[in-house]
């Protein structure tokens, strides 16, 4: 492949992410929205720490998979080898670890009846689900299936009502 053309599609892909990432982002203030400025410059921040996500299966981050290229992260809080070896000893009491393979299943899902029932959060009704469902359903707020978590309404805006801008 020519040498400019990935650049340019790395770039492009980049951009793209970077501005779905933005908007993902977390604010002070959820309501409010962001600025042109506050965008860019955290586009131009995420570029800099390669805080973006590379495409492809994993889901990856450019800092994660070309760490020397980046500024490393400032390391968060340590736990000690004795907390270290309670948590890991808990996961196999309760078949809370991920078992090999592709699908990311969990011995407790595999196999239920070999480890203790989870304690069940609070539940919805039948009917708080189906009319949360059906809403979706309206929105177009349905992720299809695909690497990239797409949903209806990302791919198809004209089909669904606009989503209420927060003032």
């Amino acid at each position: 492949m020519n040498t400019k053309l990935n650049a340019k599609f790395v770039s492009a892909l980049t951009l793209a992410l970077a501005t779905l990432a933005a908007g993902n982002a977390q604010t002070v203030d959820p309501a409010a929205p962001k600025t042109r400025a506050q965008v860019k410059a955290e586009l131009l921040e995420a570029q800099r720490t390669g805080d973006i996500i590379m495409g492809g299966e994993q889901g990856w981050k450019l800092n994660e998979i070309f760490p020397g290229s980046y500024p490393a992260k400032a390391a968060g809080q340590s736990r000690t080898r004795a907390e270290v070896k309670a948590e890991l000893s808990e996961a196999q009491r309760t078949g809370d670890i991920i078992v090999g393979g592709d699908h990311g299943w969990k011995l407790n899902e595999l196999f239920p009846g070999s480890y203790p029932a989870k304690v069940a959060g609070q539940s919805r009704t039948r009917a708080e689900v189906k009319a949360e469902l059906s809403e979706a359903q309206r929105k177009g707020d349905i992720i299809i299936g695909g690497e990239q978590g797409w949903k209806l309404n990302e791919l198809f805006p004209g089909r669904y009502p606009r989503r209420e801008k927060a003032e």
